[in-house]
């Protein structure tokens, strides 16, 4: 957990003064401009605990500045340090920038410690409530998760593919870790199970809908929301679920729903995920894939896209991984499944790029022993892949 202090304030002396009383006490990096602070919080992989910023200062302002604060580093307490303390300031610190405390210069040095020592503990209070979120809710969501793969293997693997994807960004890519969008990616398409086998087929082989057909699927996010929303704590990921496939430029379902920036910064992330695993035919995508989604750039928050291809992209010799036919006495976890599986009815059993549990592994096995199944399916694994016969 991060103990870090960043202070943020165009008076280069003002800085110096509080790291040296601060030393000691606490960890501290500075930014001497709301530009610099947001550019910090985007690149580092580290977090601060707290962030102090000052109101006034030249480009971008506090406000602003804990605004977009807010959306990259969501788990630091925000502070507000100012000069100006009129009535006006302290109510767009508050409704804008969220903030813990509001403290006014000049500050007493026993005053300024407090705080922070209060908006440490705070944050200590909203980590612990998030790693109790993490793993009190793991079974309920385990629970979703074998629902959704019984009821609509389609949704499974992308669900599956696409939370390997946010991982990747929160590792590869630099991004701070966003458990809300985890399990947004994998709750995302609980709303479909609503909806008859024939469409859910239609979708899955791209099959032009009708416009009834096409109006329940583009509900099936608000279905999904009402589900998410009786799980305690997860009001927000509910939200972003709800407005997973709302574009940057207003279009997409909801109709009446926000618009750039106004959409929460997940929901924007999930939306490139989500469009990306329709078009990538492979596990992680290639350069084809980002052209396609770049056709179309009004749909995006551009900034983030640019973060998602730079953590996700591989050259297209690296994902050309070659199709084996196996029988499922041979299949290991982690193997990636390449094709459809059916039963002998024709049912779908398992989805083509769902990455294979020893769960999945055992499912196939029983079906093939029963003779509901053929006892050979088609994964990616190369010739160097270890087998066990």
């Amino acid at each position: 957990m991060s103990s870090t202090i960043l202070i943020v304030d165009d008076d280069v002396n003002l800085l110096s003064a509080m790291k040296r009383q601060l030393r000691g006490h606490f960890p501290v990096t500075t930014a001497q401009s709301g530009e610099e602070a947001v550019a910090f919080l985007s690149e580092s992989k580290e977090l601060p605990a707290v962030i102090l910023c000052d109101m006034r200062m030249g480009g971008m302002n506090g406000v602003e500045t804990l605004r977009r604060a807010k959306d990259l580093s969501p788990e630091s307490v925000r502070m507000m340090l100012t000069g100006n303390a009129d009535m006006q300031t302290a109510i767009d610190a508050i409704n804008n920038g969220n903030i813990f405390r509001f403290l006014t210069k000049p500050c007493a040095p026993d005053v300024l410690e407090a705080g922070l020592e209060a908006a440490m503990e705070q944050h200590r209070l909203i980590t612990a409530e998030r790693e109790l979120l993490e793993t009190t809710l793991a079974g309920s969501i385990k629970v979703m998760m074998d629902m959704l793969a019984l009821a609509y293997p389609q949704g499974y693997s992308r669900a599956t593919r696409i939370r390997q994807w946010v991982r990747k960004l929160c590792t590869a890519g630099g991004m701070p870790s966003r458990w809300q969008l985890d399990i947004a990616a994998m709750l995302a398409p609980m709303g479909m199970i609503s909806l008859p086998d024939e469409i859910l087929m239609k979708v899955h082989r791209r099959t032009p809908l009708s416009d009834t057909e096409q109006w329940l699927v583009d509900r099936a996010p608000e279905m999904a929301r009402d589900v998410i929303a009786n799980i305690p704590r997860l009001k927000g990921v509910g939200q972003i679920v709800y407005l997973q496939n709302k574009g940057f430029d207003g279009s997409g379902p909801p109709a009446n729903g926000p618009v750039g920036n106004d959409i929460p910064i997940d929901a924007r992330l999930l939306k490139i995920l989500n469009d990306l695993s329709e078009v990538c035919k492979n596990m992680t995508p290639g350069p084809v894939d980002f052209a396609v989604l770049e056709a179309s750039s009004d749909r995006y928050d551009m900034p983030l896209f640019r973060k998602v291809k730079a953590a996700l992209m591989v050259q297209e010799e690296a994902i050309r991984a070659a199709k084996r036919k196996l029988p499922t006495a041979l299949l290991l976890p982690g193997m990636d499944l390449a094709d459809d599986v059916f039963s002998i009815e024709g049912r779908l059993v398992l989805a083509g790029l769902t990455p294979l549990s020893e769960a999945h592994i055992e499912r196939l096995r029983n079906l093939a022993k029963l003779k509901l199944m053929d006892d050979v399916v088609v994964v990616f694994a190369d010739d160097s892949t270890e087998l066990k016969i």
